[in-house]
């Protein structure tokens, strides 16, 4: 980038991020008063999750309004009876950790200005050059080492001068996010001394305990001296600084284990590096993609492919960055034994900033489509983590909402808990999060083939999603299940527009088409998966008994997919989420093969919503949207949907927003324009989704490449089955690799060519086109 940060009183959303899966450091880029945010994915606050009160006998007054096709007077049964119950909970946010905060001094002003982050080594960079010296900062959070590392250095007439401290973030980022305005933290203390290190901490109102950081300063040619809590290098040409964070402690006892620990530590950047970039690059490049941009085009600024994109097409250069970006997004905000990664990453640098929480009605889940393929499956095991400590909430979820056995996750949660804590109609009545998560589990094994994992976890997960789903549907006079009540998330009927908002809508229905897609494909990774272990006999003919009640889907007037299968309801196209469409994609149960006739409603149902509803999108739905037109077939409308996602919700540092900030028309107009981090792995996935696509026994090469893209090559995409995928293409003709961790039997789909294929476990073979 050539500029500094620089969205008004909001510069973190700016900034350039590193983070290794649990820490996250973020740096504006500022030439004088430079700041780098210091989060920790584990530190929330102002969240209240207080006992949820048992509301289930309200369930009968719900469907008893709905069949009479009252649905605004069902809509708020449950919410009311919850707040009758004093019923009071928070979703909080997460809490920003603090700032490293570095002062240099300006002579002549800066130029040469440029910021620049290394997504193979996960390093940012900020050079600029002032009165005939040129300098740098560079930093990085280590993977291997849990610590965020700084160095400091110039070279030309001018020797280092430089006052490094440590802070409670901005005090001014305290602006009204979602919901009131946030208490700062309490008791904040900062000690400096003359070895080196920096002290400080703060205590998180939430669970009174402290949280906070040690720094050490190092100069092998400069001196230090304390100054206002902070320590002032001066001389030399070059300082480290390396921080130790702690949260959920005390502050003696941790200062004393972080100090000690910084003590013992190699005072070499490279020598701290070194073991960080052996464990991300491998990461990062496990897949490498060239999509056949020009090496000029390559070497332009992020404003500058902006500026291009603008024009008309995205640029392939562009295309290929933000691949890579989102990949590194993920590598750097979801690790093993961390939380998973939130609609705003591990980079929130407001105390509340808007939609900061893990949304399982589409976002989270988006966040994660990119693993399984982009061979991360590592990455998504946060999820599985999560949601497994959460299992008891969700079983009090669904008793004491709808007096069902099984698992309800709602679809906003927060650390610590997995209660219900956002009580508006359209959450409470949407009970497909675990089914969706569900999808994820499965998905985990069929990528990996790890047959302890689906007979442990996967499948006693899908279990209890379907008890829920045994006990909460119903029976209609057709002999079909009925689900009531219900949710396409998060959108109204047609006819459900009284006192409706474009962003907040009256949603409370039956039989949304999405609820029993979702219960369709839980039931049926239940059959499948428990006849592959030979287990659960009994369990397998309940399934595929309760497989034969869920109602087909229906076709609407227009021809497309009805996104509720009852008549009280009508189709509304001018909406932001795509939930109906499930069964193309995600989901992978209705392809134009296996039935021609239902795929062409649901290509109908995907082109409604951009030909007649471009104005009621945002970042994360044009994502979505890619994704679909990619699982389509459709490469170059895939591409498309990317420019206009490139045009209108791509910022500087390439986040993407849930909207337009400019009010272009492309998307919904919402003023505060929250950074979201969904579209940015929504993105990575949707390419991926153009070069490969796989179900059990079958991949397809290059489904939908876009005219544009005349050569290229990707390695080790991971298809199901546990296959890696290498692939080049050039003058129309395909060489393919396969590389499958297992023996098993395969027919591989190019260009119209079927070929079937036997593969040996670890032996690679090559194929032509």
């Amino acid at each position: 980038m050539k500029y500094p940060a620089a969205w008004f009183g909001e510069k973190w959303k700016e900034a350039l991020p590193s983070g290794n899966g649990v820490i996250g450091a973020a740096a504006y880029g500022a030439v004088h008063n430079e700041t780098v945010l210091l989060t920790h994915d584990d530190l929330w606050h102002e969240v209240v999750t207080n006992p949820l009160p048992d509301v289930s006998d309200k369930l009968p007054e719900t469907r008893r309004l709905l069949q009479e096709n009252k649905a605004f007077e069902a809509d708020t049964v449950l919410s009311q009876a919850l707040k009758d119950a004093g019923y009071h909970a928070d979703i909080g946010a997460p809490l920003p950790l603090g700032d490293l905060q570095v002062a240099m001094p300006v002579e002549k002003g800066f130029t040469h200005y440029r910021r620049a982050l290394d997504m193979e080594t996960g390093e940012v960079f900020v050079n600029w050059t002032d009165a005939k010296t040129n300098y740098q900062r560079k930093l990085f959070v280590s993977r291997a080492q849990d610590i965020v590392v700084m160095e400091i250095s110039c070279d030309g007439e001018k020797s280092l001068d430089a006052r490094i401290g440590l802070d409670l973030h901005d005090r001014s980022d305290t602006r009204l996010g979602d919901g009131n305005d946030p208490k700062l933290p309490g008791d904040l203390e900062i000690q400096a001394s003359e070895d080196g290190i920096i002290r400080y901490a703060a205590r998180n109102n939430d669970d009174q305990l402290d949280f906070g950081a040690v720094a050490k300063v190092i100069s092998p040619d400069g001196s230090l001296t304390v100054t206002d809590n902070s320590i002032q290098v001066t001389g030399g040409r070059k300082a480290l600084v390396v921080v130790k964070l702690f949260i959920k402690g005390e502050r003696q006892s941790d200062w004393k284990a972080a100090t000690a620990e910084l003590e013992s530590l190699d005072s070499d950047y490279d020598a701290l590096l070194a073991p960080h970039v052996a464990l991300h690059s491998e990461l990062f490049k496990r897949v490498q993609i060239d999509l056949g941009a020009r090496d000029a085009e390559r070497s332009l600024s992020n404003e500058e492919l902006l500026l291009d994109a603008y024009q008309g097409e995205v640029p392939t250069a562009m295309v290929e960055k933000m691949w890579a970006y989102g990949r590194y997004l993920l590598i750097s905000s979801s690790r093993e034994g961390g939380q998973p990664c939130p609609l705003q990453g591990k980079w929130c640098g407001s105390y509340r900033g808007y939609w900061t929480f893990n949304m399982a009605n589409e976002n989270l889940q988006m966040n994660y489509w990119q693993a399984m393929s982009g061979n991360l499956t590592e990455t998504a095991l946060p999820v599985f983590d999560y949601f497994e400590r959460h299992l008891d909430d969700a079983r009090e979820n669904a008793r004491k909402l709808y007096g069902c056995r099984g698992i309800l996750i709602s679809c906003i949660t927060t650390p610590p808990s997995g209660l219900f804590k956002d009580i508006q109609p359209h959450i409470l009545h949407w009970t497909g999060a675990a089914a969706w998560i569900g999808q994820h589990y499965y998905d985990y094994y069929l990528h990996t083939g790890d047959q302890q994992f689906l007979k442990e976890r996967a499948l006693p997960f899908l279990q209890e999603v379907a008890q829920f789903y045994e006990d909460f549907f119903t029976i209609g006079d057709d002999g079909y299940f009925l689900s009531a009540p219900s949710n396409s998330p998060e959108n109204n009927p047609g006819n459900h527009t009284r006192n409706a908002t474009e962003l907040l809508a009256m949603e409370t229905t039956m039989n949304a088409t999405m609820d029993f897609a979702l219960a369709k494909e839980v039931l049926t990774h239940l059959i499948e998966g428990s006849q592959l272990l030979g287990i659960n006999e009994k369990e397998v003919a309940n399934w595929k008994a309760m497989l034969a009640k869920i109602p087909p889907y229906q076709i609407n007037e227009d021809g497309a997919i009805k996104e509720w299968m009852h008549p009280f309801y009508t189709d509304n196209y001018h909406h932001r989420h795509q939930s109906h469409i499930y069964p193309v994609f995600p989901g992978i149960e209705v392809t134009r093969e296996n039935d021609p006739e239902l795929y062409k409603a649901f290509e109908i149902a995907i082109r409604k919503r951009l030909d007649i509803g471009i104005g009621s999108q945002t970042g994360w739905s044009l994502a979505h949207m890619a994704n679909v037109y990619a699982r389509m077939g459709e490469g170059d409308q895939a591409l498309d949907v990317l420019s206009l996602l490139a045009r209108s919700c791509v910022m500087g540092n390439f986040y993407t927003t849930h909207n337009d900030w400019r009010n272009s028309g492309i998307g919904v107009e919402f003023d505060p324009a929250p950074y979201q981090i969904d579209a940015n792995f929504g993105w990575t996935a949707a390419i991926q989704e153009m070069l490969l696509f796989s179900k059990p026994g079958q991949i397809s090469i290059l489904p939908a490449l876009p005219a544009e893209w005349k050569a290229g090559s990707v390695s080790k995409l991971l298809a199901r089955g546990g296959i890696e995928v290498s692939i080049v293409w050039n003058a129309g003709k395909v060489e393919v690799e396969l590389l499958s961790k297992t023996e098993q039997s395969i027919e591989l789909i190019c260009r119209g060519t079927k070929k079937t294929l036997a593969l040996n476990e670890g032996t690679p073979i090559q194929i032509s086109f």
